[in-house]
């Protein structure tokens, strides 16, 4: 592969309702956890981005988007 082809990463900061879930993810939060993941944003922020590819579908942190959906954050990133 050429280093022509490789995609460029970037981080953006996004609007939670933005994101779309992959239709085939296969893990899925409890509402326990995903307040749990809500109040560990609430203590330290974000410590890792959230995975999107260019259609704005989430590929890794649908707990943490739904975590900001709870917490009524404008955007992650």
């Amino acid at each position: 592969m050429s280093e022509a082809s490789i995609p460029t990463a970037r981080i953006e900061y996004l609007a939670p309702g933005d994101l779309a879930a992959y239709s085939r993810n296969a893990r899925k939060h409890s509402k326990k956890q995903i307040r749990q993941v809500a109040e560990s944003i609430r203590a330290f922020g974000f410590n890792a981005p959230v995975l999107i590819n260019a259609f704005n579908v989430i590929l890794a942190g649908h707990g943490r988007v739904e975590a900001a959906k709870l917490l009524g954050l404008a955007t992650i990133c």
